[in-house]
């Protein structure tokens, strides 16, 4: 099979095509694998923007129409609820924001790569976790630390600079108690002109990891195809390219055993084509030659 010219031209000529769709293949998910990353942060950046102001209305809205004053509104004298590690408090706007922002968080959460969005005041008190996050209590510490979050304050050292920034769309690297490892992306809610606190929106670093392993599958599967299309479209054309190669062998084999009658047509202008004038010119030779041969 490796004796044919073709089959080895081939065989370089997709060595070389593999080798530059592997670099291209590598190069192509690494930066679309980076370009996801990016457009799922740039996605939780607009988020945790809009939450905040979203939040900043609902709180204006119920000092506006008389449900608490402003002072009630940034209380901070957090009353702590018996029986909970790690301690949980109400204040006086809580029990209002478990109506009126638990849906408006929730709807965040509709984007898969989420795994929390969520008010805190300044202080990183939460009053209100999203309903993933306030399951009911079952008295397994590691349980209820994962599954009931809410009105907790949350002052780590991330999660106070996300509580008391001032700037849109802050990004840190986090940590949860719970082990996981994310994004978290922070924007400050502003009521009635004063800082009340931030809107934070997690990005999972897991979920952005899966959804990389997911594009990265698609492309090399793209790749192998095109890989496969192209080296069969290597070996098509080749075999055919060097076809009257093989011919002319024969006719090349024909002329050494005498055989000189068969006039050697060139089909092209290409060097398979001067290649043929060539036997064709030797063939008039040797037939010529023969001629004067057989009248002595």
């Amino acid at each position: 099979m490796f004796n044919k010219v073709g089959i080895k031209v081939a065989v370089m000529v997709n060595l070389v095509l593999l080798i530059v769709i592997a670099a291209g293949s590598f190069y192509i998910i690494q930066k679309q694998s980076q370009s996801l990353e990016d457009q799922l942060l740039e996605r939780g950046k607009i988020e945790s923007i809009l939450g905040a102001k979203m939040v900043g209305k609902v709180l204006e809205e119920a000092i506006d129409n008389g449900v608490f004053n402003v002072t009630e509104a940034f209380d901070t004298n957090y009353q702590e609820i018996p029986g909970f590690n790690p301690a949980k408090y109400h204040t006086l706007y809580d029990s209002y924001l478990d109506k009126a922002i638990l849906s408006l968080q929730d709807e965040f959460l509709k984007d898969e790569s989420l795994e929390y969005a969520v008010t805190v005041d300044r202080n990183g008190y939460l009053p209100t976790h999203n309903t993933r996050y306030q399951q009911g209590i079952s008295g397994e510490e590691g349980k209820d630390l994962a599954g009931n979050r809410t009105k907790r304050i949350f002052n780590d050292p991330i999660g106070i600079k996300s509580a008391q920034n001032q700037k849109e769309s802050f990004l840190q690297a986090y940590k949860r108690d719970t082990g996981e490892v994310m994004w978290d992306i922070s924007s400050p809610i502003f009521v009635k002109g004063k800082h009340w606190g931030g809107f934070r929106i997690g990005v999972s670093l897991n979920k952005i990891r899966v959804a990389q392993g997911k594009l990265q599958g698609t492309l090399l599967a793209i790749m192998a195809g095109l890989l496969l299309v192209s080296v069969l479209a290597v070996f098509l054309v080749v075999d055919h390219a060097l076809k009257p190669l093989g011919k002319f062998t024969q006719i090349a084999g024909e002329l050494a055993d005498g055989k000189v009658d068969q006039q050697i047509v060139a089909t092209s202008h290409d060097e398979i084509g001067k290649l043929a004038d060539v036997l064709e010119r030797l063939r008039v030779s040797l037939k010529v030659a023969m001629d004067r041969l057989s009248r002595k």
